[in-house]
């Protein structure tokens, strides 16, 4: 006898127990009557207490008659499933053992599972060809003997849900034979499944959200459909099964959304290059196209190629070293000027490291990209309104400053009949110093191709400068074509002096035909 068995005796002896009593109740009653039908007096006195006893009597015996209805009826299910009650998805409510076994055996013949797929698409397999049939035996009786039988009265309003295994049997071999030719097992076209991500649109980025595919995963597959048929379900569903091999990440995933949200912090920056009268803007509609996601690994990145392409492209458009110059004269004539080291460079790496730390701390800053070299002005030549000029044509020189020509002087350039022409290009002044001494190269027996002392000497090319030379008898026209220099700019002392006092390090010289 099972403990829940000995409990339901113990309470029908209890009950017979409150039977007795309520009888001897009435059997003193009665005995009451006959005693005292003479003392009427004494009767009416003790009516009012009779009552009340009478009344909790009735009361009792109701509440004996309840409990004995209720155990009556969880006797019943001991044979019987409960209200509301559900075995593998069929209503088998009320109904006792047999009757469930009865249903299973005329269901068994015509069996099918239908496998509902994550395209939509149905598959099904046939009961038939893996030997599928009933045995009855004792698990649907142990689940009806299981039941938690006094509580029977919370299944009117709580359903029950049974999944178990009802007694069929099958041919497992068949049934491997018959999962690996059903098509959605076909490795070919079953499609990966693809994981959420970030990705721009109107304006910012949205988590995209995952994608199921229908590559299986076989070990859970098998489970489920085996799980299935021993519970004689009809049908399953793939993906609620977890049948796929589901992606890392779904739109719910902390990494995907922390990505989107790092992304779109990015995007709040703007940098505005400063070309002088021009600009250029790095805002979130440039930015939005070089961030990159590692969906694998769910890694926020700049795509370097692109912002390193962006930079190459500021650095041909506005880079001004080594490209040939249109510069205005002094005499108001436009010429172009090629050659010399001054001028705007970029410097591409360096600007890519400002750029990205920009963007990751999303400023908004004015500012010049990083440049390797400078120059006074975007504009023109770039000179500014301070600079020398000379012009290697007319052999004449001027000093700019402030816009305004404040010295002038006719010169004695490099002698080009001897191959000693002045370069011309634009430069900077590298430094100025009194009293040097010119030399030229050094021979074989120690001693310089000449030595030439200088009052003032101003280095603008290398070895090419300005320099005040006493022994030129005359300046100007044609004589640097008979009596010109290795490539300096021969100047009259006082002149020189005059410049010595003007120009400093830095300050562009253009030399121009």
């Amino acid at each position: 006898m099972t403990g829940k068995d000995k409990k339901t005796e113990d309470l029908i002896e209890d009950i017979q127990d409150i039977e007795e009593t309520v009888k001897k109740i009435y059997d003193e009653e009665d005995s009451d009557k006959k005693k005292d039908k003479g003392r009427r007096k004494k009767r009416r006195r003790r009516k009012k207490g009779k009552t009340g006893k009478k009344v909790l009597l009735s009361i009792g015996i109701v509440t004996v008659l309840l409990t004995a209805s209720y155990f009556g009826i969880a006797m019943y299910f001991n044979s019987h499933f409960m209200f509301d009650t559900k075995i593998n998805g069929v209503d088998f409510s009320l109904k006792d053992v047999s009757e469930v076994e009865s249903y299973l055996k005329k269901q068994v013949a015509d069996y099918t599972l239908t496998l509902e797929e994550s395209d939509g698409s149905r598959e099904i397999i046939k009961g038939a060809d893996i030997d599928i049939e009933f045995t009855s035996g004792e698990r649907l009786k142990q689940l009806a003997e299981g039941q938690q039988k006094l509580l029977w009265v919370k299944s009117l309003w709580e359903p029950t849900e049974i999944e178990s295994k009802v007694g069929v049997k099958y041919n497992a071999d068949k049934l491997n034979e018959v999962i690996d030719k059903l098509k959605c097992m076909d490795e070919d076209k079953q499609k990966a499944s693809k994981n959420a991500y970030p990705a721009f649109k109107d304006g910012k980025f949205e988590v995209v959200p995952e994608v199921i595919g229908t590559k299986i995963d076989d070990e859970k597959f098998r489970a489920a459909v085996t799980k299935t048929i021993d519970g004689f379900i009809s049908n399953v569903n793939l993906r609620e099964e977890d049948c796929y091999i589901l992606p890392k990440y779904t739109s719910e995933s902390k990494e995907v959304i922390e990505a989107a949200e790092k992304m779109n912090s990015y995007l709040g920056a703007k940098i505005t290059y400063d070309f002088g009268s021009k600009t250029e803007v790095v805002d979130s509609a440039v930015i939005s196209e070089w961030i990159k996601i590692n969906k694998k690994k769910m890694k926020v990145t700049f795509n370097e190629d692109d912002v390193k392409e962006y930079i190459k492209k500021l650095a041909e458009k506005y880079d001004t070293k080594y490209k040939a110059k249109e510069f205005t004269t002094a005499d108001g004539d436009t010429v172009k000027v090629e050659g010399g080291s001054y001028g705007w460079q970029i410097n591409q790496d360096a600007e890519y490291e400002e750029l990205t730390k920009d963007i990751k701390k999303a400023q908004v800053v004015t500012r010049e990209p990083k440049y390797r070299s400078k120059a006074a002005s975007h504009d023109g030549a770039g000179v500014g309104s301070t600079y020398a000029e000379v012009d290697l044509t007319d052999q004449h020189m001027y000093f700019i400053k402030n816009g305004k020509v404040v010295l002038e002087t006719d010169i004695v350039t490099g002698n080009p009949n001897k191959g000693n022409a002045t370069p011309q290009g634009v430069y900077t002044l590298s430094y100025k110093t009194l009293n040097a001494t010119l030399r030229g190269e050094k021979k074989a027996n120690g001693e310089y191709s000449y030595e030439t002392p200088v009052k003032y000497w101003m280095p603008f090319n290398g070895g090419i400068g300005f320099h005040d030379a006493t022994w030129q008898s005359s300046f100007g026209g044609d004589r640097y074509k008979s009596h010109g220099s290795h490539g300096c700019v021969n100047m009259p002392k006082e002149k020189a002096g005059k410049l010595y006092e003007l120009i400093s390090a830095g300050i562009p010289v253009v030399c121009h035909y």
